[in-house]
């Protein structure tokens, strides 16, 4: 019976083996053979690294440290945002926290080009806001096509992934923990910063990993908000392959943010293996 059991659990693994090797496995090879070889005048291919080699030419490294920039800021506003937002949600009742939830990831039921073209219809010069200035008196200003406009694009995009992993931590904290520092003779932020916070560090390193690995790879909110302005490694990758047909340096480009997003995953698994604890 035992042995049954355990052909039927392998069997029922193959149908997802399969699909892993054919979508997952597969096409990390044709990335890793494309960005490791190089094309030669006979039309064969040939193993070179020129193409790693070739990314820390001017033509590509700004790019990374632009997009790594730009990830961090956005990140670091969306934890900024989030963190206050999910624990005033955790305060109040819980009916009342359903509805404010579905709020919070109603703009993920949009596609992101509707958001984005969204927010470029007020920010543009004659757009909501500019329309609101020239009502008033006041000169129009230039929002959109600056790293402000693009940060904020990202920002407004992936702030629900940072809210949804804080507040589901916050909402499992045991209240008696907080009861228990207030009769120990805690105020607020000092129940805050030795009880809440420590105990929601596990949902923290899970937002900044949702949000960081989209943000230093995405392509389409730089190019709407950013006005063509701000290249990131994604606008490049998109480049290569849909305009420069250069398939051997997208993929190198490719390969190399999927190290760099592979590497911050470990970073913040690491830091996230052991959950929050009360500090003393």
């Amino acid at each position: 019976m035992n042995k049954k059991r355990s052909f039927l659990r392998t069997a029922a693994a193959y149908p997802h083996m399969v699909w892993s090797v054919l979508f997952i496995v597969v096409p990390l090879l044709f990335v890793l053979y494309y960005a490791l070889t190089v094309e030669n005048p006979d039309g064969s291919f040939s193993f070179s690294f020129a193409n790693i080699t070739a990314l820390g030419s001017e033509s590509y490294f700004p790019v990374f440290i632009r997009s790594i920039c730009f990830a961090v800021v956005a990140t670091v506003i969306c934890l900024l945002l989030a963190y206050p937002l999910a624990y005033a949600l955790t305060q109040c009742k819980v009916s009342s926290q359903r509805m404010l939830i579905m709020l919070v990831m109603l703009p993920m039921w949009m596609n992101l080009l509707i958001r984005t073209y969204s927010w470029m219809n007020i920010l543009e010069t004659n757009g909501v806001i500019n329309n609101f200035l020239a009502s008033i008196g006041l000169p129009r200003v230039q929002l959109l096509g600056n790293a402000a406009a693009v940060i904020l694009g990202m920002v407004y995009n992936f702030l629900p992934y940072m809210v949804l992993p804080i507040y589901t931590v916050m909402s499992k904290i045991d209240r008696r923990y907080i009861e228990a520092a207030a009769d120990l003779g805690c105020n607020g932020w000092q129940t805050m910063l030795r009880v809440i916070l420590p105990l929601s560090a596990s949902g923290v390193i899970s937002g900044i990993t949702m949000v960081f690995v989209p943000s230093v790879s995405t392509f389409y909110i730089s190019q709407k908000m950013g006005n063509g302005r701000f290249e990131m490694i994604g606008d490049t990758i998109e480049r290569q392959f849909m305009s420069n047909y250069d398939y051997h340096m997208g993929a190198t480009l490719s390969l190399v943010l999927m190290v760099l997003i592979i590497i911050c995953l470990a970073v913040m698994n690491r830091f996230g293996e052991e959950d929050g604890g009360v500090l003393v």
